[in-house]
């Protein structure tokens, strides 16, 4: 996860601490969005993060979020009916 967003928002990983506020790092709603994406194609799941409360603050609480939905199960999600057919 480090490497992830060292990567992507283009900071030394030294800085991608567990504390470190997202935005802080220069993390808004719309880079969250791309990052959620592409966090899904690489984990081959769907997280469900459906409403601003849910939005984690720190680099902590979103790794928080990944690991406890993959442990979960939740990536066996039921098929939307749209994409069924």
């Amino acid at each position: 996860m480090r490497e992830f967003l060292a990567d992507r928002l283009e900071i030394p990983g030294e800085k991608v601490v567990p504390e470190a506020k997202l935005a802080d790092l220069g993390v808004d709603s719309l880079m969250f969005a791309e990052m959620l994406f592409e966090l899904e194609d690489r984990a081959k799941t769907e997280l469900d993060i459906r409403s601003a409360d849910a939005l984690p603050e720190t680099v902590g609480e979103l790794v928080g979020l990944i690991e406890a939905h993959l442990q979960t199960g939740a990536a066996e999600l039921p098929v939307p009916p749209s994409a069924a057919h």
